[in-house]
């Protein structure tokens, strides 16, 4: 019985971290759009003034209970990754490369957070799952340089530091999820951040919203309701029910998505040559999926 409630539960979070994965495809794309009339410090504080009162007002609604001392901290770590870090430096990059450039980059994310899954979390998993991990992510990062890279170091560099951010939010948020609950845990790290966030929202307003376009105020509702908030919820109940490391693998099929978008609402150039990759990182995900603890 024990065993079958197990399978019940690992299901449930590939299936809750597969729907948070399509959520967060959108999020460069969007994020693209919107920084080609906002400017990306703005954006960030603006996208986490948004989703943070619409996490108080749910707080409120259900009568959540605060916090406890000892969880504040890893609240933090989790608004410092996921609220401020990634999206600032995401949007910083996305001035100097374009979002298919960096959403190779995503390929990267899962080994992310399986080390700090293991160094936060205590997970161990085996062996064989470092062995799919890295070859998922080689796919990736592979595929991104038979693309040919844009001659942007600096982008290159904010992603790489974005994504090192973003996997710490991830797992320390999946790590408090297990006694905080999923939704709650973004919800009060959004919080946390409604104090700092919601007064530069007004200091570093534009002086005039006249140039910015309709796609650009579509955009920032994308990254404010859905990357910084309801994608979370899906994300993080689903790597506290199927563990960090092994759910986090989905991230693998971010980068494909995400290129798919980009393609598609962009019209940015994406090769023939991603359908091989996919099929082969789709592979990774499940031999994770299948050896996996």
């Amino acid at each position: 019985m024990t065993e079958i409630i197990n399978k019940k539960k690992s299901s449930s979070g590939w299936a809750n971290g597969f729907i948070g994965v399509i959520v967060f495809s959108g999020s460069l794309p969007a994020t693209r759009i919107a920084v080609l009339d906002l400017d990306p410090v703005f954006l960030t504080v603006a996208r986490a003034t948004i989703a943070g009162v619409l996490a108080l007002c749910v707080l409120l609604i259900f009568k959540e209970k605060r916090p406890t001392q000892k969880q504040i901290f890893p609240l933090l770590i989790v608004a410092l990754g996921v609220v401020v870090g990634y999206p600032l430096l995401s949007a910083l990059a996305l001035q100097h490369v374009t979002s298919a450039h960096s959403i190779v980059f995503l390929g990267m994310l899962p080994l992310a957070t399986a080390i700090f899954g293991i160094m936060r979390g205590g997970e161990r998993p085996p062996a064989i799952f470092w062995l799919f991990s890295i070859v998922g992510s080689l796919l990736v990062v592979g595929y991104s340089i038979t693309q040919g890279f844009a001659a942007s170091p600096i982008g290159d560099v904010l992603m790489l530091a974005a994504i090192i951010l973003c996997g710490l939010g991830y797992a320390e948020g999946a790590k408090l999820s297990k006694t905080l609950g999923g939704w709650q845990v973004i919800s009060w790290a959004l919080v946390l951040s409604l104090p700092v966030m919601a007064p530069l929202t007004f200091f570093l307003r534009p002086e005039s919203f006249a140039a910015v376009s309709i796609a650009a105020w579509f955009s920032l509702a994308y990254v404010a309701l859905f990357s910084m908030f309801i994608g979370f919820i899906f994300w993080y109940r689903g790597l506290a029910q199927g563990g960090i490391a092994t759910v986090g693998q989905l991230q693998l099929l971010q980068p494909f998505f995400g290129l798919a978008l980009a393609a598609t609402l962009l019209h940015e150039q994406v090769s023939s040559g991603m359908l091989g990759v996919t099929v082969g990182v789709i592979l990774c995900v499940a031999g994770t999926k299948k050896f996996a603890k």
